[in-house]
């Protein structure tokens, strides 16, 4: 049996392609969420095998775990808003090759069987919709009966929200939260964004701070730098050279008066 790897979605589109820098970039949250995988998927036979990685929109969760995902061969499944039991069900069957028909007993059943005894990962995405769809014991099934594990992703208050249901909660082997981006992960994706130019710590703690420590925003900051920079003929810039120029901080510009 043949699991598959993490899927190319088939909306994909061009602008997709400005991810991949993101996704490749070595910042603080790809090691962790690596650190987390490794940890469950080499536990001992008798602990639990579920982790669970949150934190706040913006973070680079997913990002970290596409690349986790690659490296650890896992099947991946992103839970939308509206699916059901069989929904999920159908989904993390096509993810693993295997025909999405039948009941949701005969799907789980499946699904279990071809985890059984394998050493990748299940990485499940927007956790916090299963959550609220309530078929988290679904999920705990799957888990028990193969002793797969499994890695759920969600917002920050994922861990409080699984409280509620015990026997899942008692499951958990790790929780991890992803961290916002710091001055090393900023000048990471200088290299990314903004190469060949020198811009200084003071600037790049501005733009740490102003985009909240989200990657995305820092790159789209970067990319203004060195658009600025071209423009002006510069290889290095700091904060009294950048001036009172606005920084993207990702909400929108106050009305005129």
């Amino acid at each position: 049996m043949t699991v598959a790897p993490f899927p190319v979605k088939s909306d994909a589109t061009a602008a997709d392609a400005t991810e991949q820098p993101l996704v490749t970039a070595p910042l603080a949250n790809v090691s962790l969420f690596a650190e987390l995988a490794e940890r469950v998927t080499g536990r001992h036979r008798g602990l639990p095998g579920m982790a669970v990685w949150y934190g706040p929109s913006g973070y680079g969760k997913t990002r970290a775990a596409i690349y986790g995902a690659n490296r650890f061969r896992a099947t991946y499944v992103e839970v939308g808003a509206t699916w059901t039991q069989a929904k999920f069900c159908r989904a993390l069957l096509t993810q693993l090759g295997l025909p999405p028909t039948g009941t949701v007993a005969d799907m789980a059943e499946r699904i279990i069987d071809a985890l059984r005894g394998s050493r990748r990962p299940v990485i499940i995405d927007e956790f916090d919709h299963v959550v609220t769809r309530k078929y988290v014991d679904l999920v705990r099934e799957i888990h028990d009966q193969s002793g797969a594990a499994i890695i759920l992703i969600g917002e920050e208050m994922l861990p409080h929200k699984l409280k509620l249901f015990e026997r899942f909660h008692n499951r958990v082997l790790d929780w991890c939260p992803a961290q916002p981006c710091d001055g090393r992960d900023a000048g990471i994706l200088v290299g990314v964004f903004a190469p060949g130019i020198a811009v200084a710590a003071d600037l790049l703690t501005r733009i740490v701070k102003e985009s909240g420590g989200r990657p995305r925003r820092i790159a789209v900051n970067l990319d203004r730098v060195r658009e600025y920079c071209e423009l002006e003929g510069l290889d290095a810039i700091d904060v009294a050279r950048w001036g009172s120029r606005p920084l993207f901080s990702g909400e929108p510009p106050a009305r005129r008066a």
